[in-house]
């Protein structure tokens, strides 16, 4: 055989080998049930890729309206909704939402699902609003109805410049866990271009690096620790931290009650909790005041009754209810034992309905720090709007929750791209009339607002005889 033809039959074989290593290896990769990176679209078989877990999160817990997330007593017809949605028929979803909030006006969620079907297939932008629904279903509603709220405004206005806005919501049972789970499911749908959440400081900061590495801003109504400060420059929030509401509640201590000594319970389980009793503990310090003890509401040991009698014997004279929500049960038991011996101070998280039911007469003259008031300035237009909306007032939850959406929204407007939302923020030029007056943001992430200080008197026609009402300055 010549030189040329035992080249040739060289290269035959070596193209013959290549090719056959090329189809054993797209066997096994078949085989393995292995996609190709990159490839986008739905797989061809399902028994070949099972569904990812940012998928099994979409499925059962985040919804547009085909999924009914909030179980409590919901009308026949939004039943009937969210069935017409699931199947498509969205003009059936629409006049079946209209008669069910004509049945209860008072539901959030409801707003946002019709909103959604009047969009149908049309183009939108997406945001979405991540809520306890499992653990606080009433906490959770507060917050949707801020969003609910913006988004009908700016709808029927017309949209985002022509746009309307869709919104996701997403039950993250106030769990960090979960949390991230859905936090990875929404930077994962690239539609989203920003979020509302969370809840709990702890919840909140486990997800930062979710939100930080998808380049997705998050913006939370709820969040006060000081820990969120500057952790993320994709991470923002509308309420005050708790370093601005301890430094209220000290200064209120030490210059309107002329007050110098303060017992604290607090929660050592919270990350809310203990920023809280941090920034309090050193803002009397720094005061002049004298913290006498610092009484942890979680230790298997605690006792009410020795806690506050010690403390009224070494001369304390007040008391100071750093505590959390799932603390707040014992922190009523604490108002009751103290029956008005001691002034009562507490943060914005006993600021709810069960103090004013399990705290009863003990509760009264309490002063709490909270972000916003419906009566802190009646001239105000969300709290006319919120009100006529509703058919009920709103407290500083569904405020807050209004001017995380409308933050978004107007950083949508500059900017439709995840990015361009997130430098929108970042400007110093930003600026969103909300709620609480204008929205601005530090390059922390932080917002530059006053607190409202509130207290606790008897109201006629109230639902347990006592409400929340604005000090006066």
């Amino acid at each position: 055989m010549s030189q040329k033809n035992e080249t040739v039959v060289l290269v035959l074989s070596l193209v013959v080998t290549l090719a056959l290593v090329a189809i054993g290896a797209w066997w096994f990769t078949k085989a393995r049930g292995t996609n190709p990176p990159h490839v986008s679209g739905n797989p061809s078989s399902p028994s070949e890729t099972p569904p990812t877990q940012s998928n099994q999160v979409f499925q059962e817990r985040i919804s547009a309206g085909e999924k009914l997330l909030i179980p409590t007593n919901p009308t026949p017809e939004k039943q009937a909704a969210i069935k017409a949605i699931a199947s498509g028929n969205y003009t059936e979803a629409v006049t079946q939402l209209e008669a069910s909030l004509k049945s209860d006006r008072n539901d959030p969620e409801a707003l946002i699902y019709l909103n959604n079907v009047r969009i149908g297939n049309q183009q939108s932008y997406t945001i979405a609003a991540s809520v306890p629904i499992t653990s606080d279903v009433n906490a959770a509603q507060e917050i949707l109805r801020g969003v609910a709220q913006a988004q009908n405004e700016i709808n029927q206005a017309g949209g985002i410049k022509g746009t309307p806005l869709k919104v996701l919501v997403a039950n993250d049972e106030n769990n960090p866990d979960i949390a991230k789970q859905v936090a990875a499911a929404l930077v994962k749908n690239s539609e989203v271009l920003g979020v509302i959440g969370h809840y709990a400081s702890d919840v909140t900061l486990a997800t930062v690096e979710t939100y930080q590495s998808g380049k997705l801003v998050a913006i939370s109504p709820i969040s006060t620790s000081v820990k969120l400060s500057g952790q993320s420059h994709y991470v923002f929030r509308t309420v005050p931290s708790d370093y601005v509401a301890a430094r209220a509640l000290a200064e209120y201590m030490l210059q309107k009650l002329k007050k110098q000594k303060v017992v604290v319970f607090f929660n050592s389980q919270s990350g809310y909790s203990q920023s809280l009793k941090s920034e309090f503990v050193t803002a009397v310090s720094l005061g002049g005041g004298q913290i006498f003890s610092e009484v942890d509401l979680s230790d298997p040991n605690f006792d009410a009754v020795p806690s506050i009698d010690q403390a009224i014997q070494a001369g304390a004279q007040v008391l100071m209810l750093a505590v959390d929500t799932g603390s707040l049960d014992k922190a009523m038991l604490v108002v009751q034992v103290n029956g008005k011996r001691l002034r009562v101070l507490a943060g914005d998280d006993v600021y709810t309905p069960k103090t004013l039911q399990l705290g009863g007469l003990a509760a009264e003259n309490m002063v709490l720090a909270i972000p916003w008031h419906i009566r802190g300035n009646p001239q105000a237009e969300f709290p006319k709007a919120a009100t006529q909306l509703w058919g009920a007032d709103v407290n500083w939850r569904t405020a807050m929750a209004y001017d995380a959406a409308k933050a978004l929204i107007a950083g949508i407007r500059r900017n439709p791209t995840r990015t361009g939302v997130q430098q929108a923020l970042l400007s110093p030029n930003f600026s969103a009339t909300g709620a609480g007056g204008d929205i601005k943001f530090l390059a922390s992430g932080d917002r530059n607002q006053t607190i409202q200080l509130v207290t606790i008197k008897p109201g006629k026609g109230t639902r347990f005889g006592y409400e929340f009402v604005p000090v006066p300055k």
